[in-house]
């Protein structure tokens, strides 16, 4: 009997957590010996170079729909479903979810339909510029009950989902994201191309990572780390790009630190950097999961964290692994990163933990999920 066919679907492979996510299990199952199909509006981003030859990139054919952009996917998506006809389908990215489950319904095909909610939708609704953000909660109610079955990353956006958008829990199963895979670790040995981790300084670097927007909150991590220079020799790293660089940047001369702190940009190996760091700070305001924290933890490296919805408790059990602190409080933050930096945690620990989110692991898990009635194998 032929090996059954999983789509994926997601309009691109930009420099985003969603994407990376999904070109991970995209590579895991072509590994199992699956017919993978990794089904793009667009084939452009950052994460092309990572798919495996072994998987069949399939790129839409968008039509142009000036209001609503991601609508452009409905027709070719659907006539991929019609034609294709695979086994199942994970879509990933509230909007392509929606596009998919309408696709999906007008093809009126068989193919077992999941969809992956990524972020917190009503943090994500009530803090986007734009106003046609807000139609995606109705969206969301309208659509979400035609999957087969909800996959949110975390348990906190699943219950954000049911109070958000009136999801039932019955149709959701948590699964956290496929993380640590073994090319991380490899990655973690190459040398970072900045002179503040050669391994022979007096100072601490703090590292942060993520796009410089206001969901990674940037402004507190400067604020905290700006009363910690007062106490310490420390040095600061963020990695990534976006709109707030130059906000970033005046406020950095404000504090007086800008001598102290880096913003190089998006890289494409933040892992060597997170291996060498002596600890990694998220300070969000909103996470759907909270990659950063796993990948941190994967390199050995102590962590500290906002309590913010949702993930990162979660990753962190509640504390267990590493300090959480309330939103937007840099002197909780600075006060959390000072007792890390005195007293860090076993780096095995760390990694243990991390490997809790590795690819085969949850990859097997998606699995159950896309192929129920699958005895797969684990590759």
């Amino acid at each position: 009997m032929a090996d059954p066919t999983v789509a994926i679907h997601v309009p691109d492979l930009s420099g985003g957590g969603a994407e990376r996510m999904m070109v991970n299990l995209a590579n895991e199952f072509a590994s199992r010996g699956l017919r993978t199909d990794l089904v793009v509006t667009h084939f452009k981003g950052t994460y092309c170079d990572e798919v495996d030859n072994a998987v069949s990139v399939v790129e839409l054919d968008p039509d142009p729909v000036p209001l609503y952009a991601a609508m452009g996917a409905l027709r070719p998506l659907r006539r991929y479903l019609l034609e294709t006809r695979p086994d199942a389908m994970l879509s990933a990215l509230t909007r392509a979810n929606v596009v998919a489950l309408l696709a999906h319904r007008l093809a009126d095909v068989p193919t077992r339909i999941v969809v992956s909610e990524r972020n917190h939708l009503s943090s994500t609704v009530g803090n986007a510029e734009m106003r046609r953000m807000r139609a995606l909660p109705p969206l969301v109610r309208l659509t979400y009950p035609w999957a087969d079955r909800v996959i949110p990353i975390s348990d906190g956006v699943g219950k954000d989902l049911a109070d958000t958008a009136s999801i039932a829990d019955s149709s959701m199963r948590t699964i956290y994201n496929p993380v640590v895979t073994p090319s991380l670790f490899e990655l973690a040995e190459e040398p970072p191309a900045h002179p503040w981790f050669d391994g022979d300084t007096a100072y601490d670097v703090l590292l942060g990572v993520g796009s410089l927007t206001r969901q990674k909150d940037f402004p507190t991590l400067l604020r905290c780390f700006a009363e910690l220079a007062e106490r310490r020799d420390v040095r600061l790293v963020i990695l990534g790009e976006g709109p707030k660089r130059g906000d970033l940047d005046g406020l950095a001369t404000e504090l007086g630190v800008s001598d102290i702190v880096d913003m190089p940009g998006f890289v494409d190996n933040p892992f060597a950097y997170m291996k060498r760091a002596d600890v990694f700070v998220l300070s969000s305001e909103w996470e759907g999961f909270g990659n950063v924290l796993v990948e941190a933890m994967a390199c050995g490296t102590p962590v500290v964290s906002t309590d913010c919805p949702s993930g990162p408790s979660e990753i962190l059990d509640g504390g267990e692994y590493g300090p959480l602190v309330p939103v937007g409080d840099p002197h909780a933050l600075a006060d959390a990163v000072s007792r890390t930096l005195g007293t860090p945690p076993s780096p095995t620990r760390l990694e243990k933990r991390a490997r809790e989110f590795s690819v085969s692991t949850i990859a097997e898990q998606y699995l159950d999920v896309l192929l129920p009635q699958r005895t797969h194998r684990t590759g």
